[in-house]
């Protein structure tokens, strides 16, 4: 009896080291979105905020871009909600303020009103990227040109992290008092004396996208096409592969509370939502 026990437990070990996750599709919206880069989930409205950046050129600085609204249900509400943006990437919301980067500012759109409220100038910016904020209002965006992670509080910008630590970064996110960081396929968490700890390596395809599932582990978008599920321990899944039919995975939303992981394929002008079981 205690043999039987003990093989099951082993069973149970073994599975439970060794269980994958998968994505279930849902939906995908139409098609008239416009070179779609980011999704930002706000469940308090029920509404998805999408980034166009429109043209041909990704940092084409042309008046382009816009932000589009779309549905929980997939449908598009408004595929221009907000326009006047030239290369609009990641978001944040803080309160009823979404912040946008937009090559080298920050605009700032008002969710009750639909409009441009303010325009923040990031002094010494290249490529403005990713976004993500903090619950006092502080605002963490990466440059990607410039290899750069800028702090904004008050309107007021400030070099966090500069080109002499990262190559590239992209994704970020404040989560539970820490910053994540995304940099040319590695994952890292920033430490209070200011230095990168390695949490996770080797992903391919530009590392784009980074939201926390729960505890330790992550997703992590690539712009290629790929969606990697990234454990506490380092290691990492593949979710999802496009880069085979060239269908591009870029900065991902995630609804924690029904696990639902929403994607942006850029050229394809779609946003595919999938259930993250």
């Amino acid at each position: 009896m205690k043999k039987l026990a003990s093989v099951l437990l082993f069973t149970s070990i073994l599975f439970t080291a060794t269980a994958q996750h998968q994505l279930v599709k849902l939906w995908e919206t139409d098609t008239t979105l416009k070179v779609p880069e980011s999704v930002y989930f706000d469940g308090k409205n029920k509404v998805l905020y999408i980034t166009n950046i429109d043209g041909k050129e990704p940092w084409g600085k042309d008046g382009k871009g816009s932000v589009g609204k779309v549905g929980l249900d997939g449908k598009i509400i408004s595929a221009e909600w907000i326009t006047g943006l030239n290369a609009p990437k990641g978001m944040g919301l803080h309160k009823n303020k979404l912040y946008v980067a937009d090559l080298t500012e920050l605009v700032v759109i008002d969710i009750n009103k639909g409009t441009i409220s303010e325009r923040i100038a990031i002094e010494g910016s290249a490529g403005l990227n990713d976004v993500s904020t903090e619950e006092n209002g502080t605002v963490y965006v990466t440059d990607s040109k410039a290899r750069r992670v800028y702090e904004v509080k008050e309107g007021k910008a400030s070099i966090l992290l500069d080109s002499s630590k990262l190559k590239g970064p992209n994704g970020v996110l404040k989560h539970k008092g820490n910053l994540y960081v995304l940099d040319a396929g590695t994952m890292y968490r920033m430490e209070k004396d200011g230095s990168l700890s390695k949490l996770a390596e080797g992903m391919e395809g530009g590392t784009d996208g980074i939201e926390n599932i729960t505890g330790g582990d992550f997703l992590v978008s690539t712009w290629g096409g790929v969606v990697y599920y990234v454990n506490a321990d380092g290691t990492k899944q593949v979710l999802l592969d496009g880069r085979e039919q060239k269908i591009n995975s870029a900065d991902i939303g995630y609804d924690a509370a029904k696990r639902i992981v929403y994607v942006p394929t850029f050229w394809r002008n779609t946003v595919v939502a999938y259930e993250l079981k």
